[in-house]
């Protein structure tokens, strides 16, 4: 069982420019199957992960579904302004 958190995390960390104010959170959703990631970091680390009209938000919401498809889960991915 991977953390997907964790996976998500890795991903992250080389693309933002103050990796230490970055934080990776695991939410429980609705039920066992959904999960939700939550993802604080300074204002233009969130500018760059979402990236022009979400388009590298959405790319990451897509990896992310596969990892969480080997887990038989739904993931769902915020991301917040520090």
């Amino acid at each position: 069982m991977v953390e997907l958190d964790q996976v998500l995390r890795n991903l992250i960390e080389p693309m933002v420019e103050e990796p230490e104010k970055l934080d990776v959170r695991k939410l429980e959703g609705k039920d066992e199957k959904d999960v939700i990631l939550c993802v604080y970091a300074s204002n233009n680390d969130i500018a760059h992960l979402i990236g022009r009209k979400g388009s590298m938000a959405s790319a990451l919401r897509q990896v992310m579904s596969v990892a969480a498809h080997a887990d038989d889960k739904r993931i769902s991915i915020k991301f917040e302004q520090i």
